[in-house]
């Protein structure tokens, strides 16, 4: 059993059930949106494994509580950093938090190669051996296969983009924290949620999630008065097809977050003059 967060992209759920593991999915709390870290003890049984962690919309995930909690028990810690680079805890990037970490460099990140492109990692110098073979379809040295892996290698362009756009995300994600900050400061409508503001070291803002009970009036309010917006997530993953299983499950506070939540424009490329538009747009719905 591995510990997961039941708020997240169906991404983190696959990667525990493509390995015939069973995912315990715990709820998120609603003023942070990452998983209850005081609720994860509740649902450690004999089976637990390990605890995934995920820095959903580029938001921290972690505290000093989770690790101690994975120490008592002796649980590894896996970080989902898809959408958190960049982001810290005192000092400690994400992917140096737990045992190993996944990143994903899709385009629209806030570190983002040409293509898909993604990396895993992990302090632990036998198991960066073993994930290195495994991206090479299990091979340790040349025609030799030590596991059955596959083709993860990333293209040299991707990581030659990536090598070129690492030097500017601190910069980068400086500008995402100063957009959010006019946001913070000048939405104000009474229909709307803003996230909990925690201190920029612990949120770069992957994206800018506002709450709304009314999402699907408001998200075609916006579409009229030329604002795009997306929603993550439209369907949890216990409600997926896929996981049929799962269908009649209840988390509340999830299935809140994804009937409510609505991402506003947020990229370092926002000018003020667009995030005036977005926040005028947005304090005139009624």
């Amino acid at each position: 059993e591995i510990i997961v967060p039941a708020n997240t992209y169906i991404a983190t759920i696959l990667a525990i059930t493509d390995n015939n593991l069973v995912p315990v999915l715990v709820e998120p709390t609603w003023d942070h949106l990452e998983i209850n870290i005081d609720a994860i003890e509740e649902h450690i049984t004999s089976k637990t494994k390990g605890v995934m962690i995920v820095h959903l919309y580029g938001r921290i995930a972690y505290n000093d509580k989770l690790r101690g909690i994975c120490e008592k028990y002796n649980l590894k810690l896996m970080e989902d950093c898809a959408q958190s680079h960049g982001c810290a805890w005192d000092g400690v990037k994400t992917g140096a938090l737990g045992d190993a970490a996944a990143h994903s460099f899709y385009p629209g990140k806030n570190l983002g190669a040409l293509g898909d492109a993604g990396a895993v990692t992990t302090s632990d110098p036998k198991l960066a051996e073993i994930i290195r073979a495994l991206a090479n379809y299990g091979s340790h040295k040349k025609y030799v296969f030590k596991y059955v892996g596959m083709n993860s290698r990333m293209a040299e362009t991707d990581a030659a983009v990536l090598d070129v756009k690492l030097k500017y995300l601190d910069e980068d994600n400086a500008q995402r924290q100063k957009l959010a900050d006019y946001y913070y400061t000048h939405i104000n409508n009474r229909f709307i949620i803003l996230p909990k503001r925690i201190k920029d070291e612990c949120n770069v803002y992957h994206q800018f999630p506002i709450f709304c009970q009314r999402r699907d009036e408001l998200q075609e309010y916006l579409k009229e008065n030329g604002v795009q917006t997306l929603i993550h997530y439209p369907i949890p993953p216990h409600k997926q097809e896929c996981y049929k299983a799962w269908n009649n499950r209840t988390y509340p506070i999830t299935e809140m977050i994804h009937q409510q939540e609505l991402s506003i424009p947020m990229s370092q490329v926002v000018t003020e003059a667009e995030a005036k538009i977005v926040v005028d747009v947005l304090n005139s719905f009624r």
